[in-house]
């Protein structure tokens, strides 16, 4: 069999099993069918989600059922302003022996896991939340100037409630850019919530069963980079991107309007994995320019913001980046 033939085999297999993850995750977690495939993208994808919604809405269900079908040991760390790093990172301790010699001793703290859990990341104090960037980016962490790596896969699920401003800290840019996409989760349709009063206030509970383990996520995750990317596909992520930066040539004069800082070339990484992923998740074996157009809003949303002017006005970015996402596709097909 030849290697092309063997990679479309992989492949296929590989959807065949995220199928069956995505049916045991929905037993626990009903509806929502598009906050279920993007969680699974960004896992797929091995990077970090934020996942923002109202609360009451299954966020911790959804992310306690993801570590059980995927087969990895998750933590939940509950961010309040008064969480210090060691409270996630750990800390050393000074310990005496029974012969009188005193050392320091790491004690681990619950960022080591596979899958983390922030939990109202928001709520933490700046110097806390800048406490996950080295761990985000370099899957390292550094305590007393010694290097402790983190047991792969290690991503970062973080939920944040829109609402609740008072006590809250904003994410920076720096690490907002560390999440892979934007995940919002919105109140389920009247059907959907039906199902759910149905599934959850009787005498049982549906159980997510594992149908991934660490390694075989690990081995995805690397099969997912060998996933062929076009060169009309890669020109098109090029041109999106590049379309939302006010200082860009090629930027209309609406995103120069109403842009105050514009995806940088991580969005465009991101537009490309996030692709691949969607585009197996939806049964093909090469990601199109309709894959990257649906990855459009939860890749770029977090990545770029409007000016004063334009939030004055009630500006919608959402409509921004639908509206430019639609004119570059216009201009592909017309060109």
């Amino acid at each position: 069999m030849s290697e092309n033939a063997n990679l479309i085999a992989e492949i296929q297999a590989l959807e065949n099993k995220f199928a069956d993850a995505r049916t045991s995750i929905k037993k626990k977690f009903i509806g929502q069918d598009d906050v279920v495939d993007l969680t699974l993208i960004s896992l797929l994808c091995g990077g970090h989600a934020l996942l923002i919604g109202l609360p009451g809405l299954g966020k911790t269900r959804l992310v306690e059922t993801l570590s059980t079908v995927m087969g990895l040991q998750g933590k939940r760390v509950q961010f309040t302003p008064d969480l210090m790093p060691a409270d996630i990172l750990g800390s050393e301790v000074l310990e005496t022996s029974n012969d009188g010699t005193r050392s320091f001793r790491f004690i681990p703290g619950p960022i080591f896991c596979q899958l983390l859990m922030a939990d109202e990341i928001n709520r933490a104090s700046p110097r806390t939340q800048s406490a996950l960037l080295q761990a985000m980016q370099e899957k390292i962490v550094t305590i007393a100037g010694k290097d402790h790596r983190l047991t792969p896969p290690f991503q970062v699920l973080a939920t944040q409630n829109p609402i609740e401003l008072e006590g809250t800290y904003p994410l920076p840019e720096a690490q907002l850019d560390r999440f892979l996409v934007q995940i919002n989760v919105n109140h389920p349709d009247f059907e959907t919530e039906r199902n759910i009063l149905k599934a959850t206030t009787g005498t049982e509970d549906s159980h997510a069963t594992q149908e991934f383990s660490a390694e075989e996520l690990i081995q995805a995750q690397k099969l997912l980079r060998k996933i062929p990317v076009g060169e009309e596909v890669l020109d098109f992520i090029l041109r999106l991107v590049r379309a939302f930066r006010p200082e860009d040539s090629n930027a209309s004069q609406r995103i120069v309007e109403t842009v105050t800082w514009g995806p940088g070339p991580r969005a465009s990484q991101a537009l490309i994995m996030t692709a691949r992923a969607h585009a197996l998740l939806h049964g093909r074996l090469a990601p199109n320019t309709n894959d990257v157009i649906a990855m459009t809003l939860p890749v770029l949303s977090h990545r770029m913001t409007l000016n004063f002017a334009a939030r004055a006005r009630g500006d919608s970015l959402t409509e921004l980046i639908h509206s430019t996402t639609s004119e570059i596709s216009e201009a592909k097909v017309a060109a």
